[in-house]
């Protein structure tokens, strides 16, 4: 499976050399990233700093583990369901 994006401290780097006076087209040349990459992180930086609204990296990825765990437990309840229903005519009451 192919790494995706860039790591976390890559991406604080290259805030900072925006926050630092740098140009962000001049980044972007430089480090062979898109621009809109730079502004996604500005952006994302701004809001974990709290001076804009919006989601937390951290509350983030506390957001997708929780969506991922609904859809393992939907998975498994209809696992159970449909066993359920397979088994109802098979066994015999005593």
């Amino acid at each position: 499976m192919a790494r995706r994006g860039y790591p976390p401290e890559f991406r604080r780097r290259v805030v900072d050399l925006i926050e630092g006076g740098r140009k962000v087209a001049e980044v972007a040349a430089d480090l062979e990233i898109s621009e809109q990459s730079i502004y996604t992180w500005r952006r994302q930086a701004r809001i974990d700093a709290g001076f804009e609204p919006g989601l937390s990296t951290a509350e983030r990825a506390e957001l997708v583990a929780a969506k991922r765990r609904i859809r393992e437990l939907e998975t498994e309840v209809a696992v159970h369901r449909r066993a359920t229903e397979l088994l109802k005519d098979k066994t015999h009451p005593k």
